[in-house]
C-alpha cells in the first residue's frame, strides 16, 4: 500500500509539472500533433491574418521553397519540425525531419535517413507528420519505410528507432498512407496494418506501444484479421464511460476505441467495407467521423456519423465522401469538408444538415475540386486550403458561413496538408514550398485551452483486473537472456504499480527458462524458434514472445515440411509443399486464402525477413522456380541489408535496387530466364568505405556457379545493416523457394 501511496504521489507530480510544462508554452507556441493541442483542428489564439498574396507576399513573413512537403508541420517550445522529401530527384533521395525557426525560417537541424524496401513513391513521401512530446520535447516519426525515430527535438539525435518493416511486419503500400505517432503519458503509439509471425501472421490493423524514453515494446495489439487497407486515422484520446479510451478509424473499415495503456478494446462500430482514415473527433463523448467507400447496409458511398459514448450511432448521414479531411466542431456544429472540396455544416446533437433542406444531399457550399487536409478553426474563422490550391477564410453564420477572403496558390502548387497555428500565425505546407502567414503589426493573444475529460482518481479502484509483461516481444541469441517486468492495472486500463516478483508465476512453454525474477534465458540448443513467457497474478495473466536466433551462418531446406515460425511476414504468404522430385519448398501463393472460402490478390507482392536488424557484411543464397501462367511469369528475389535481387519476369532483368518505387540507386542488367526451371540466385551486400557494394549473380541450379558477378551497384548514402529476406510478386504466377543460405562474407 505505501508502494501504491508513493506512485500516486509522484504520478500526480508529474501530471503537475507537465500542466506546468504546457502552460508555460501554451497557448502561443503549443501545436504538439497536426490536429492541434485538443486534437481537434481549434486554436484559441487571435490576431490571426485574414488576407495574404502568395504572389505579392502580402503577409508572407517568410516562406521556404526547399522544405515543401505534404506532411502538416508542428510547433512546439520555439521550433517547427516537418517531414519533407531529401535530395529528390537525385541518387542520395531520401526522406527527413526539418526542425526550422518559427520566427525566421531557418534551419536550426536536420535529421537525414533513406528510403529502404519501400512501395511509396517518391511524390508520396511524409505522408504522416511528426510528434512532440510536451514533456521531454522529443520529436517521433514514421518513414514511408517503417523507420519509426524517437528524436531530441533540441540537437536533431536520433535517440532510438525500430524497424517496424523488419521486426514486425509493417506494410509499406504504393498508396503511402502512413500513420501519425501519439504520445500519450509515458508511451508513443504508432499503427498500421502488420504482417508478422506466429499467431500473428495474419494481416491486420495493428497498434504498437513503446516506451517513449526507451523504445521498448510496452503492448501490440490488432483488430479485426485480413483488413482491405491500411489507413492515416490518427486515434484521439478522451475519456469515455469513465476510462480513458483512443478512438480510431481501422484498416477493417471500423470505428474503435481502445484503452491506451493497455490495447485493451472497449467498443468498435462497424462503418464501411474499406478501412477508415478519417481522423475522429469525440465532443462531450460523442464521437464524430466519416467515410468516403461503400456503406455496410447498401451501394450508397461515404458517410458522416455520430457514435455516443458507448460506440452506439446517434445519427448517419450518407452519400457524403468524407474519406481524408477530419471534422471541425464550433459552438454547437459540425463542418465537415467531403473528397471533392464540397463543404457540409450540420447540427451536431440531431446530424440536420445547417441551411439546406429537401431530399437530394448536397454541399453547403463548393470550395474545390478535391480535399485531403483538414480545416482548422481559430479567431472566429475557418481557415481552409484544398488539394487543388484555393485558399479560403469562413466566417460562421446562422445559416452557414460567409466567405471573408479567397486566394489561389500558384499554379502547380498543391495542399496535402492542413495549416498549423502558432504564435499568431498560419504555417502552411505546400508542394511548392512551406508558408509563414502573419502580419508584423499583430499582437498575439490567446484563451486558455480548457480542460478536457478526466478520469476518476485511480485511488477509487485499486483491484488488479490486468496484467501486462514488458516488452511484448524480445529477440535472442541461443543462451541470451531477457529481464522480464509485470505491471498492473485495473479494470479501467489505469496504472496501478510494477508487480513484485512474489505474486508473479513465470512460466515459458519452450526454449528455454526463466526463472521467479523473471529472467528468462534462451536454450543455447534453440535455433530459429520462438519461446512464450507467461506471467501470472492471481487469476490475470499476461504473454511474451521471444524469438531466438542464432549467429550466421544459417541453413533452410524445408524438408521438414514447415516455415520456421518466427520469419516475420511469411507464413500467411507462403506455404510449404512437396514438390514432384520429392523434395519440400515454400510456395508464393499467386491467390491467398481469407476466411469464407474465399481468395486474395493482395499480398500477393510482399516481402519477408529471417533475421536480425543488426546484421550485416553478409551474403544470402537461396533456390527460385518461377512458374507461366497465361504467358505471364512472377518477380522474386533476396534481400540483404535493405537492398534487394530481384529477377524480373516480364522485362527479363536482373536488378539490385533498395527503394523499389524510386530506384534511386539501382542497377539493372538483361537476364532472360526461364518458367518451370529452378534458378540459384546469391546476393552480397559489403560495407566498403563511405558506401555498400551490392553483387548479385544468378545460374541454373543444375550448372556450376558462374565466376564472375552479372550485376553490380554502389550506394553512396548507403544502409549499413538490414535483415535477410525475401522479395516476391506472385500476382501474375506462383513461384517456389528452396535452399536458403546466409553466410558472413569470406574474410
Amino acid at each position: 500500500m505505501k508502494q501504491l501511496v508513493g506512485f500516486l504521489v509522484v504520478a500526480g507530480w508529474l501530471l503537475s509539472f507537465q500542466g506546468a510544462w504546457a502552460q508555460q508554452n501554451t497557448p502561443l507556441d503549443y501545436w504538439p500533433v497536426w490536429r492541434g493541442p485538443e486534437q481537434n483542428g481549434t486554436s484559441r489564439q487571435h490576431g490571426l491574418p485574414v488576407r495574404w498574396n502568395p504572389r505579392t507576399k502580402q503577409n508572407v513573413l517568410w516562406f521556404r521553397d526547399d522544405v515543401w512537403s505534404i506532411s502538416s508541420p508542428v510547433v512546439f517550445n520555439g521550433r517547427l519540425y516537418i517531414q519533407a522529401r531529401a535530395e529528390p530527384g537525385t541518387v542520395r533521395e531520401g526522406e527527413r525531419v526539418v526542425c526550422l525557426d518559427p520566427h525566421t525560417g531557418k534551419t536550426i537541424w536536420e535529421n537525414r535517413y533513406n528510403v529502404y524496401l519501400s512501395d511509396v513513391p517518391d511524390t508520396r513521401v511524409s505522408w504522416s507528420a511528426v510528434t512532440v512530446d510536451p514533456e521531454t520535447g522529443n520529436v517521433y516519426h514514421l518513414g514511408v519505410c517503417g523507420l519509426f525515430q524517437c528524436i531530441d527535438g533540441r540537437t536533431g539525435k536520433t535517440l532510438w528507432r525500430r524497424s517496424l518493416h523488419e521486426e514486425f511486419g509493417l506494410l509499406s503500400t504504393y498508396g503511402g498512407r502512413t500513420n501519425f505517432p501519439r504520445v500519450f503519458e509515458d508511451m508513443v503509439l504508432i499503427s498500421g496494418v502488420v504482417i508478422n509471425w506466429g499467431e500473428n501472421s495474419r494481416p491486420a490493423h495493428r497498434f504498437f506501444a513503446f516506451d517513449k524514453r526507451t523504445g521498448q515494446l510496452r503492448w501490440f495489439r490488432g483488430t479485426r484479421l485480413i483488413p482491405y487497407d491500411t489507413t492515416y486515422s490518427t486515434p484521439f484520446f478522451t475519456v469515455l464511460q469513465d476510462q480513458a479510451a483512443m478512438v480510431f478509424g481501422s484498416g477493417d473499415g471500423q470505428v474503435w476505441a481502445f484503452q491506451p495503456r493497455t490495447g485493451k478494446a472497449i467498443w468498435k462500430f462497424p462503418l464501411g467495407r474499406r478501412g477508415l482514415n478519417v481522423s475522429p473527433i469525440v465532443v462531450d463523448g460523442v464521437t464524430y467521423t466519416g467515410h468516403s467507400e461503400e456503406n455496410l447496409e447498401d451501394n450508397t458511398m461515404g458517410a458522416v456519423i455520430a457514435l455516443d459514448a458507448q460506440g452506439k450511432l446517434l445519427w448517419k448521414n450518407k452519400q457524403i465522401a468524407n474519406g481524408k479531411s477530419s471534422h471541425l466542431y464550433v459552438d454547437g456544429r459540425l463542418y465537415v469538408v467531403d473528397d471533392r472540396g464540397g463543404l457540409w455544416i450540420f447540427d451536431a446533437k440531431t446530424g440536420r444538415q445547417v441551411g439546406r433542406r429537401g431530399p437530394r444531399p448536397r454541399a453547403n457550399m463548393k470550395l474545390g475540386t478535391q480535399m485531403r487536409g483538414s480545416p482548422v478553426y481559430a479567431d472566429g474563422h475557418i481557415y481552409i486550403c484544398t488539394a487543388n490550391g484555393r485558399w479560403y477564410v469562413l466566417e460562421p453564420t446562422e445559416r452557414g458561413v460567409r466567405v471573408v477572403y479567397r486566394t489561389r496558390l500558384p499554379s502547380g502548387m498543391e495542399c496535402a496538408a492542413s495549416p498549423v497555428v502558432a504564435y499568431g500565425r498560419i504555417y502552411l505546407a505546400t508542394t511548392g514550398g512551406l508558408f509563414c502567414l502573419g502580419s508584423k503589426e499583430a499582437k498575439a493573444t490567446s484563451d486558455p485551452i480548457p480542460p478536457g475529460p478526466k478520469e476518476p482518481p485511480v485511488e477509487t479502484d485499486t483491484q488488479v483486473a490486468q496484467v501486462q509483461i514488458v516488452p511484448a516481444e524480445a529477440l535472442l541469441a541461443p543462451g541470451g537472456q531477457q529481464q522480464f517486468h509485470v505491471r498492473l492495472y485495473n479494470a479501467r486500463g489505469q496504472f496501478l504499480r510494477q508487480a513484485r516478483p512474489e505474486e508473479v508465476q513465470f512460466e515459458v512453454d519452450a526454449n528455454g527458462q526463466v526463472n521467479a525474477q523473471g529472467t528468462f534465458t534462451a536454450s543455447p540448443e534453440a535455433r530459429h524458434v520462438a519461446a512464450r513467457v507467461t506471467a501470472k497474478v492471481g487469476q490475470h495473466q499476461s504473454t511474451a514472445r521471444v524469438r531466438i536466433i542464432p549467429p550466421l551462418p544459417w541453413k533452410f531446406d524445408f524438408e521438414d515440411g514447415r516455415i520456421p515460425e518466427i520469419w516475420v511476414g511469411m507464413k500467411h504468404r507462403h506455404v510449404p509443399v512437396k514438390m514432384p522430385d520429392g523434395n519440400w519448398a515454400l510456395k508464393k501463393l499467386e491467390r491467398i486464402p481469407i476466411p469464407g472460402g474465399r481468395y486474395t490478390k493482395l499480398g500477393t507482392r510482399s516481402q519477408g525477413w529471417i533475421g536480425p536488424i543488426d546484421l550485416h557484411d553478409y551474403t544470402i543464397q537461396a533456390d527460385f522456380y518461377g512458374t507461366l501462367k497465361d504467358g505471364r511469369m512472377p518477380d522474386m528475389g533476396l534481400i540483404a541489408q535493405r537492398y534487394a535481387l530481384v529477377m524480373m519476369g516480364a522485362s527479363q532483368m536482373l536488378r539490385i535496387q533498395s527503394w523499389h518505387a524510386q530506384l534511386r540507386m539501382a542497377k539493372s542488367v538483361p537476364f532472360r530466364w526461364q518458367a518451370n526451371r529452378w534458378y540459384r540466385m546469391k546476393f552480397r551486400a559489403e560495407n566498403a568505405g563511405d558506401k555498400v557494394i551490392l553483387r548479385g549473380k544468378v545460374w541454373p541450379r543444375e550448372e556450376p556457379e558462374p565466376k564472375q558477378w552479372q550485376v553490380v551497384a554502389e550506394d553512396p548514402v548507403p544502409n549499413r545493416h538490414g535483415a535477410p529476406g525475401f522479395f516476391g510478386n506472385a500476382r501474375e504466377a506462383d513461384f517456389f523457394i528452396d535452399n536458403v543460405i546466409v553466410t558472413p562474407n569470406e574474410q
